[in-house]
């Protein structure tokens, strides 16, 4: 048998009453050419590019694998070179592409020109053109084809392409020893593919994820405002008091300059608002915001995080990986937790936001970026710099403008206003009708000096909501620090009171606090509980018994 001999009529069997087609002797399918395509294109969009190929590489070459046994079983072939050749007229026969007439040969080391392949017309058609070859499929057909009639390996590549806007898709078909070193990336593809690579999704993914994520956040606040009229801030910030406003009028106008921010405040007061405030308002609002956490990560891992790596530049290093400073390309990085990078990452830092460029691990070229740099900390950095553990020169280049975001405590006017938000985002996160505070609930918010600021604030709210029997939270929903918290002795409308008047206040706030208790509330007060009977006494809240009685409330 010669190639030249091959006929569909007797390739193709057909029996439509058993519902089976045979080609070449084994059962096939007749498969839609745009159903495969969208197959594709499903495939690069869940999976990502490296996956999608690395399946549709693989598929080929098992089916041409495949194929190839069964043109050798069913036909006695003069030689090898025959049953090679075969493959042109086969795969034209199954609708796949044909070759350039001309040609000597199927796939040979100088290529073999194809014409009509309908994986290049359905990427196209699908996902536009392309920057690289694509047709994987068929890479892999030819190249399980080649290996399985030659008797050795084969590993068939594109140079051109339809898919990328060439005139014709252009083959070649070299052994491993053959190709070397040359296109040793895309020879992986014929290999299994780490679990990371199969996980591995485009950037452009991944960002229209995020900017979807934010449009939905924006409408997500755009809701709250109609429910919660405190929110009344850019990107659902309360910003009550004359402190926190001044934060945000800072931040708004800073974004529309294109320089490097130092957020500082408490941990929990909310720099990464602010920072995606800053974000949002400048004009790389379309581009990602990506943060990261400098702290949490180990110095050797936050060089590969922050810069990427280049294969093989460590253990485990299998494929070139983008840095977040690439990653962030046009957007915003924000490096909280900046105090806590060492003392070499920050010799690292400031070469990137001095050069604006950075060098994957493992490379010795430069790669331009273009990424706006914020950074946040809870740690006085001026201090670090005069103690040495902060470089002076970083410290300045980051603090262009450093805004500051007061404590909780420093900004009591936000404190109900932001409790009655984060009240009604845990309501609606947790499906529950809860319509608000009771009056008792607010004194007590007001009443407690949150150290952990905006965040214990938050958790508070959600434990009120779970635990909230009615539709108000009560003092008994919150947590028991906030419950016992006391009053803070004040002066009113500035008039300075007499200090006895102030400390029966306080007594009695404290007595009420603990439910009439006077041995507990001796106890805080840390006073005895005779000294506290004659206050008492003097303020007419007790008549004429003994010192011991009404002491247990």
């Amino acid at each position: 048998m010669r190639a030249t001999d091959l006929d569909h009529k007797e390739l193709l069997e057909l029996d439509p009453e058993a519902g089976v087609i045979r080609f070449a002797g084994q059962r096939a399918l007749l498969l839609d050419a745009v159903a495969v395509g969208l197959l594709r294109k499903y495939l690069v969009e869940n999976f990502g590019r490296v996956a999608a190929r690395a399946v549709l590489t693989q598929f080929g070459f098992a089916h041409g694998w495949r194929m190839a046994e069964a043109m050798q079983s069913a036909f006695e072939w003069d030689d090898r070179e025959d049953l090679r050749n075969a493959g042109r007229r086969l795969h034209a026969l199954e609708g796949l592409f044909s070759v350039q007439s001309g040609d000597d040969g199927f796939i040979s080391e100088d290529g073999t020109t194809l014409l009509a392949s309908y994986e290049a017309e359905q990427h196209i058609l699908h996902s536009g053109r392309a920057d690289q070859p694509v047709c994987w499929t068929i890479s892999g057909i030819t190249s399980g084809y080649l290996s399985r009639s030659l008797g050795e390996e084969i590993f068939v590549l594109e140079d051109r392409c339809v898919g990328k806007g060439d005139a014709a898709c252009h083959l070649i078909g070299r052994s491993r020893a053959s190709w070397g070193s040359e296109r040793l990336d895309e020879l992986r593809f014929f290999e299994p593919i780490r679990l990371e690579e199969c996980l591995e999704t485009s950037l452009h993914r991944v960002t229209e994820t995020l900017k979807q994520a934010e449009r939905k956040l924006s409408a997500h606040r755009r809701a709250l405002v109609r429910v919660v009229p405190e929110v009344d801030g850019p990107l659902g910030l309360v910003a009550k008091s004359p402190a926190m406003r001044r934060v945000v009028d800072l931040a708004q106008r800073v974004a529309q300059v294109d320089t490097t921010v130092l957020i500082t405040g408490e941990s929990g007061s909310g720099k990464e608002r602010i920072a995606r405030l800053v974000h949002d308002a400048s004009t790389r609002a379309d581009g990602p915001f990506i943060a990261v956490n400098c702290g949490a990560i180990t110095e050797t891992l936050l060089e590969s995080e922050l810069f990427g790596h280049a294969r093989g530049a460590f253990t485990g290093a299998t494929h070139d990986r983008p840095g977040l400073f690439e990653a962030a390309h046009r957007g915003t990085l924000l490096l909280d937790e900046v105090g806590e990078v060492s003392t070499a990452m920050q010799v690292k830092l400031l070469r990137v936001l001095q050069e604006r460029e950075i060098r994957r691990v493992g490379e010795n070229k430069s790669r331009k970026v273009d990424v706006r740099v914020i950074s946040a900390t809870n740690r006085d950095l001026a201090r670090g710099v005069e103690r040495g553990d902060f470089r002076q020169d970083l410290y300045y280049r980051l603090k262009v403008v450093e805004l500051q975001v007061p404590a909780l405590r420093d900004r009591r006017d936000d404190i109900l206003a932001l409790a009655r938000v984060l009240l009604a985002e845990a309501a609606s996160r947790m499906k529950r009708k809860i319509t608000g505070l009771a009056p008792g609930a607010a004194d007590q918010l007001l009443r407690y000096a949150w150290p952990g600021n905006v965040r214990e604030l938050e958790n508070a709210m959600e434990r009120a909501v779970a635990l909230a029997r009615g539709s108000r939270v009560e003092v008994e929903d919150l947590p028991e620090e906030v419950r016992r918290a006391l009053p803070k002795p004040a002066a009113l409308a500035g008039a300075v009171r007499p200090l006895d008047e102030i400390a029966k206040d306080y007594i009695l706030a404290s007595l009420a606090l603990n439910g009439g208790n006077q041995t507990h509330t001796a106890q805080q007060l840390q006073i005895g509980t005779a000294t506290l009977y004659r206050k008492l006494k003097s303020y007419g809240m007790i008549g004429g018994k003994g010192a011991g009685e009404g002491e247990g409330g």
